[in-house]
């Protein structure tokens, strides 16, 4: 009989949250009080929160101000990712990537299909990598965050969870880094 080897033990992270929301206060940002109550519940730990308007520059430079911070390992931004004129947030997270993660909005459709249907289609949730931090964009609802939350990122964020997961792949993040910057295929 062969012994399957232990788990490793959780590793809690350092995720911080941010609200994109032209009408939204401390006192009623439903979707970001969603997120942070989920990643607590789940052992990580709350690095930083705020609120921005809808504005690609401000949505950038707080985003970058995280990425660079090497305490935090995690963003997710709630709010911005559809269609309308103020909805600016891929516009203003993605030119930050280094790395795309298109499995994550395909997996975010999936998951938002079974819930809402076709209306799916009015997200652009994204993700990727910057300066070795996961960058995670999600719709401005509680039920997206929640969807996001319990169906993707709360398994993936566990070191525990089998076959694979973000976390055991972080301290790689930045491989390219040691060797020097990414070339440009030839």
């Amino acid at each position: 009989m062969t012994t399957q080897p232990d788990p490793p033990p959780f590793v809690p992270l350092a995720i911080a949250v941010l609200t994109v929301s032209d009408t939204r206060t401390p006192a009623d940002d439903r979707s970001g009080n969603t997120l942070v109550e989920r990643l607590e519940a789940a052992g990580h730990r709350l690095a930083a929160r705020d609120i921005v308007t809808d504005d690609v520059e401000a949505i950038r430079a707080r985003v970058a101000g995280w990425i660079a911070d090497p305490a935090v390992d995690v963003v997710i931004t709630t709010g911005g990712t559809g269609f309308t004129g103020r909805d600016v947030t891929p516009e203003a997270v993605e030119p930050l990537f280094e790395k795309r993660m298109e499995g994550f909005s395909t997996v975010f459709h999936m998951v938002s299909f079974k819930k809402i249907g076709t209306s799916t289609l009015q997200s652009r949730a994204t993700a990727g990598v910057a300066n070795s931090t996961y960058v995670f964009c999600l719709p401005g609802s509680p039920g997206a965050c929640r969807d996001g939350w319990d169906e993707i990122l709360v398994h993936q964020l566990d070191i525990r969870h089998k076959p694979c997961n973000f976390v055991e792949i972080l301290p790689r993040l930045d491989e390219h880094l040691k060797r020097g910057k990414l070339r440009a295929p030839a």
